[in-house]
């Protein structure tokens, strides 16, 4: 889940998670990078009113785009702290588990024929559609959850939105690309992903997280349609944690917050006799790292994880409980 982004001369550079840094340069691509630059993107569906009690927050967006301001209670805290602590343990104990983004860092490469990077080639390209339906549907139910729903101007551009991610087409292995994943903006309909990214990505939930992130970039396109969204998400996730995310690390956060939301639905949807906690853990856990550091444009990746969680209370409660 990381990003690389370069557009020339317009944007700088998408990147996503935090587990994978990213690097982005405006005019040429978005991308998820892991550790040079550390990132990644997540979110959840409902919050259950006792959710909302727990995390203190005021919400109030009465008007189109309006700053809701929020806080977490002591409690609200340590009960993320303790969802964190089951991420990074199943992050250990899951044999499907996501490698850590400083870890595929710090691999070499692999070749296009190697078994592992084919095999994650193959899995990202089965899974492309399903992601695409899923950011479309997450990208819809944010707009609600932010009270964008009935901004004309908005919903032209989440239209155009929806249309770049139907546009993708498919996902292309690159050994130079090594840890991260982007997306070149003069080709938006390729996803660009490293060999040891895509080995990296054990699970069906990893690589979700991850095809859903790039895709958000996408979405938001070369002229930030969605900064809107963008800067809703941004304001809500510093309000909650007390850090600094705005601007490019706002962009991150919303695009692993659309990943997370993504993983979930498709966990709802295709139930099996796996652990749900574990199910959820995969979509974040490339951030649970032991060099956790950040830069201007991504937060370090277990600030990621406490960003996302912040937002997702409902996925706090699913990770502790282990259910639904």
């Amino acid at each position: 889940m990381m990003k690389n982004l370069s557009r020339e001369g317009a944007k700088i550079a998408k990147a996503q998670r935090r587990s994978w840094p990213l690097e982005a340069q405006r005019g040429v691509t978005k991308a998820f990078a892991p550790l040079r630059s550390l990132r990644l993107c997540v979110k959840s569906l409902t919050l259950t009113a006792v959710v909302f009690i727990c995390f203190g927050t005021a919400v109030a967006q009465t008007k189109t785009g309006q700053r809701a301001h929020a806080s977490m209670s002591p409690e609200a805290k340590a009960l993320l702290e303790q969802a964190i602590g089951v991420v990074c343990t199943q992050a250990k104990l899951d044999p499907k588990s996501s490698v850590a983004i400083d870890e595929m860092q710090a691999r070499p490469s692999l070749p296009l024929q190697s078994p592992e990077a084919k095999a994650g080639a193959e899995r990202a390209n089965r899974l492309l559609p399903v992601a695409k339906e899923l950011v479309i549907s997450s990208l819809r139910q944010l707009t609600t959850e932010y009270a964008f729903q009935n901004n004309r101007n908005f919903n032209t551009r989440l239209t155009q939105a929806i249309a770049r991610v139907n546009s993708v087409k498919r996902v292309k292995p690159d050994m130079d690309s090594r840890d991260n994943a982007s997306v070149f903006l003069s080709r938006p309909h390729v996803i660009t992903f490293g060999t040891i990214f895509l080995a990296g990505l054990r699970s069906d939930e990893g690589m979700i997280s991850v095809l859903a992130h790039e895709l958000m970039h996408i979405a938001d396109g070369d002229n930030d349609s969605l900064r809107a969204l963008v800067g809703a998400v941004g304001n809500k996730a510093s309000d909650l944690t007390g850090l600094e995310i705005h601007g490019q690390r706002a962009e991150e956060v919303t695009c692993d917050l659309i990943g997370a939301m993504a993983v979930r639905a498709y966990i709802v949807n295709t139930p099996d006799y796996e652990s749900i906690a574990r199910r959820l853990a995969r979509s974040i856990q490339h951030n649970c790292v032991e060099l956790d550091e950040g830069d201007e444009d991504h937060l370090s990746p277990r600030n990621t994880i406490r960003a996302l969680l912040a937002l997702n209370s409902g996925l706090v409660r699913e990770l502790i409980n282990d259910r639904f």
